[in-house]
């Protein structure tokens, strides 16, 4: 049984979200809240395995309830219903933990899905609502741990997780193997790593190059160990 926690300031939605869900015989209504404190204490209280959100609401908003979630380390999955699409408060909430984002002019089906998907961790995404996060990520700058490599210094990355030796990336890159090293230390320093083989383990974890075809390389490398430095 999924228990659900609907929270929405108008009544009448309260009202069709419980009239539609309790329809299924996997779903439980647990709790209806007008605000975002009430359903901070019912979630809280309750601790339901889904709650139902909308994002403007007089008090504290559907962003508050989201951020007062993150203290908790029990969190419900939340999917957020409301009649905002196209602003920064999609992206907002689902940096915030929301999983599901949909328009309250939803289908009735989309909606059960969402809360079955919930459930498990699933996440169900109105078309429009993807669109737009796939072109706010595409917007926004890097900010993951490579963020703070050259171009260059990426491909020295690269060919470090496939294994090579500085002799040959200075071939490949047509550089010099003084300045392979110079940017060796560069990486390491920049990423706060001990040596070559943490750097290696670094790029296989950023996916600069899948691990069979590292382990691949390694092998042939091995066959050729004159030209190894």
């Amino acid at each position: 049984m999924i228990r659900v926690l609907i929270v929405d300031d108008h009544e009448v939605v309260r009202q069709g979200l419980r009239f539609v869900l309790e329809q299924e015989s996997d779903i439980q209504i647990v709790g209806e809240c007008a605000d975002g404190h009430s359903a901070v204490a019912a979630i809280q209280a309750i601790e339901p395995d889904v709650v139902l959100l909308d994002m403007v609401m007089p008090g504290l908003d559907g962003m508050g309830v989201l951020r007062a979630l993150r203290e908790r380390s029990a969190k419900p999955a939340v999917i957020v219903l409301t009649s905002f699409l196209a602003d920064d408060r999609t992206m907002d909430a689902v940096r915030a933990g929301a999983l599901s984002y949909l328009p309250k002019t939803t289908a009735v089906e989309r909606v059960v899905e969402a809360v079955r998907a919930a459930a498990v961790g699933g996440s169900v995404l109105d078309p429009g609502v993807a669109a737009l996060l796939v072109q706010r990520v595409r917007d926004e700058p890097d900010h993951g741990p490579m963020r703070v490599l050259s171009p260059r210094e990426r491909e020295v990355l690269a060919a470090l997780s496939r294994g090579r030796s500085n002799r040959e990336i200075a071939r490949t890159l047509t550089l010099s193997e003084e300045t392979v090293k110079s940017y060796v230390s560069s990486i390491l320093t920049k990423l706060g790593l001990q040596d070559r083989t943490q750097a290696a383990i670094f790029g296989l974890q950023q996916g600069l190059v899948s691990l069979d075809a590292a382990l691949l390389e390694d092998q042939e490398t091995r066959q050729r160990p004159s030209e190894r430095t």
